[in-house]
Parts: structure tokens; sequence; C-alpha cells
């Protein structure tokens, strides 16, 4: 049932549901616990920005640890609230700000789930004595023919997680379950007002949910004040077109808002933190062929050195679909090859692998971005002007 694959009797078997406050994880611990299972809630406090508690959108603070709280003593099952607010200001916040500061584009929702949610959860999880701990993540897990676990996108493709979920390691895999990977989010808003819980028509959390106005330079600026420094913005061929207040302010890829005057359309193709540059082009100056990538997660069967030229699918951001690609490792390095190229590929973001672009397909782990070189266009950039600068 839901893809658990747990042995026993249900009311033998304790569960760990990680409830956040919304409707997703409330409807995992309902169903859970309408099938008979030990059922018992945790809710993570990671942050309380104040005026974050009551901004729609927002997750892990005031608000939803309140409706978490309202949605177990409705099941009638135990919940306990866990203060991890130093660990997440430290393992995901205090990263996230160094590392926009160093001229990349970080996905904090993925190290918030590899560091926090499912390192510390799961823990807690084998502490209470549970047999899976259980999430409400569109994202499948299934048993593999070798006897281990595998994971997998989910059945809706829309509310597929699977991009932010790459990090999740074999060994936790064992102990994951992710009930509403087979099903569509249409269905878990029908089982939530079936089953009568508060947080039935409650709005889907946000990607940076501890940002508390939505604007993310602003949580940057308040814990890096001395760090954020003005500089020039330069184009590929050398001319200083304008200035800025901090790089912080702009993405790989940006078009509006460069805050300069040109008769062409111009694109951020790079950020240099050490010179406080940002570096605008032609659009053809962002596209990449080759990916290289750091702090690999490898889900496949065979050992990762002996996969060199291996055809794989990837996606190099959560927003689109994946594309055939070729997984290269030489001398310890491991970079990956876009046939067809990419735009705006970012350091920071995350390259995820996956076995085909079929959208059920299996994950195979994956990298953050650290070095997307240059495309055709970029590479004559090289040549032609004086800075020397690629994508």
């Amino acid at each position: 049932m839901y893809g658990l694959d747990l042995s026993g009797r249900p009311e033998d078997t304790r569960i760990v549901v990680a409830m956040s406050g919304g409707v997703d994880s409330s409807v995992v611990a309902a169903l859970l616990k309408r099938e008979g299972f030990d059922v018992v809630g945790l809710t993570l406090q990671l942050y309380d920005h104040g005026e974050a508690v009551h901004r729609a959108g927002a997750c892990c603070a005031g608000q939803d640890i309140h409706d978490a709280r309202r949605v177990a003593e409705k099941l009638g099952i135990p919940h306990y609230v866990l203060d991890y607010e130093s660990r997440f200001r430290e393992d995901v916040m205090e990263r996230f700000a160094d590392s926009y500061l160093a001229g990349e584009t970080p996905v904090p929702c993925i190290e918030c789930n590899k560091k926090i949610k499912f390192r510390d959860l799961l823990s807690t999880a084998r502490d209470l004595g549970a047999a899976a701990l259980a999430t409400g993540h569109y994202v499948a897990s299934r048993a593999l023919p070798n006897g281990g676990r595998g994971l997998f996108r989910a059945a809706d493709p829309d509310k597929d997680q699977s991009y932010f979920l790459y990090g999740t390691t074999v060994e936790q895999l064992d102990l994951l379950r992710f009930p509403l990977g087979e099903m569509p989010k249409s269905e878990t808003r029908a089982i939530a007002h079936e089953l009568g819980l508060a947080v039935a028509d409650k709005s889907d959390s946000q990607d940076i949910c501890f940002v508390p106005s939505g604007k993310y330079t602003d949580v940057i600026e308040r814990m890096r004040p001395e760090a954020v420094n003005p500089g020039d913005i330069v184009h590929l061929d050398g001319r200083v077109l304008g200035q800025h207040s901090g790089i912080i302010h702009y993405t790989i890829g940006q078009r509006r808002g460069l805050g300069v005057a040109s008769g062409e359309p111009l694109y951020v193709v790079k950020l240099e933190a050490a010179t406080a540059r940002v570096i605008v082009g032609p659009r053809e100056a962002l596209e990449t062929r080759i990916v290289h990538l750091r702090d690999i997660n490898w889900l496949g069967d065979v050992p990762l050195e002996n996969v060199e030229g291996m055809p794989i699918a990837v996606r190099v951001r959560s927003t689109r679909p994946p594309q055939a690609a070729l997984l290269h490792v030489r001398d310890g390095s491991v970079m990956v090859e876009l046939p067809e190229g990419e735009f705006g590929v970012s350091p920071g973001q995350a390259c995820v692998f996956y076995e085909s672009t079929d959208t059920r397909s299996r994950v195979l782990g994956g990298g953050s971005i650290i070095a997307p070189q240059a495309g055709l266009m970029a590479v004559k950039s090289t040549l032609d002007y004086p800075l020397g600068l690629s994508a």
C-alpha cells in the first residue's frame, strides 16, 4: 500500500511522519493512520522571523507548527516539535548566503533535505524504533531487483520533486517512504477534504521557505552586510557599461533589470566574486555543452568510476524536463556532456541524473554545478574579446 513495502502487521509497525504543517504531509499521516500503522508525527522548527510565521507559503515556522499539531490531534497520534533552528542556520542559511556571495545560485531546499530533513530526522526515527520515515514529497521509492531501493520521478510530473531529492543516499532510501509518489496532487487534496483535515485548502510552501519578504537579497544583506560590494557591469568585449550594488542582485541568464543601456539584448553570462564584476553579453554566450560537478551523490547500480561515457538524462534546473546527456568520469572528476546544449547554466545549481527522459524514470543521483564550460559562441568570445571570458 502506497509503496511502503514493509513487513509485519501495520499495528505492530511504527512509522514516523515528517509533518511540515502542509496538506501533503498531513495526508500522509492520515492515510497511514487509517491503514492501522503506529504513526508518530515529527515537526521541525527551523526558523522564526516574525512576519514569516504568518506569511502564506512559508513552512517550518510558527503557523505551520500549529497546523501540524492540529492535524495530529485530529488523527489521535503523538506529535513532537524538534528545535533545529541552529542547525538550519548553520547548514542551510549560512551556506546559502556564502554561495550567493561567491557568484553562485544555490538551491537551499536541496541542502535542507540532505543536511536536516533526512539526515537528522532519520536519526530520530531510528531512535524511536520506527520501521520507516514517511514524508509528503512527490517522488517515488521502489524496491530494486538487487534488494535495495531506488528513487523515481513522481506520477504527477507537475509536482515531481526528484530534482530536490537527488542527494538522498542509498542508506537513507532503505528507511524512507514517499506515499504520495504514485498519486496526483488533485487526489491528495481530495483525500484531505474527505478526511476533514483543516489544511485541505492550504497553499503549497515556497522553495526558499526562510525568506520572510520573498526577496532573498534582504536575507543575505542582513547576514553578510560587510560582504556585499559594488562593482562594474562589463561587456564581454571589455566595455564598462555601468555599476551595480552587489553581485547578489544578479543571476546567470538574467536579462531584465540590468540597469544598463545597450543597442542589443544583454544577459548576465558570468559573475566574478573576486573582482565584483557582472559580465554581460549576447544570449549565444550563455550556451553550455560541458558541465563540471562537485559533491556527487551516486545512486546507480554500478560504481561511479565505471560509468565513463554512460548515456543518461539530466536536469540542470528544476523547471526544465530531463534532456539526453553523457556522463563522464575521468581522473576523479565528474562532468556531463550536453549534445543539445543548454542556456543559462549557473554554478551552485544542481545537475540531476536520470536513467532516461521518461516521466517515471529512475534517479541516478547528481551533483552541484561548479564550472559550466562555454558553447560555440562563448568559446569564440574567448578568442575575439579582450577579457577572455566564457560562460
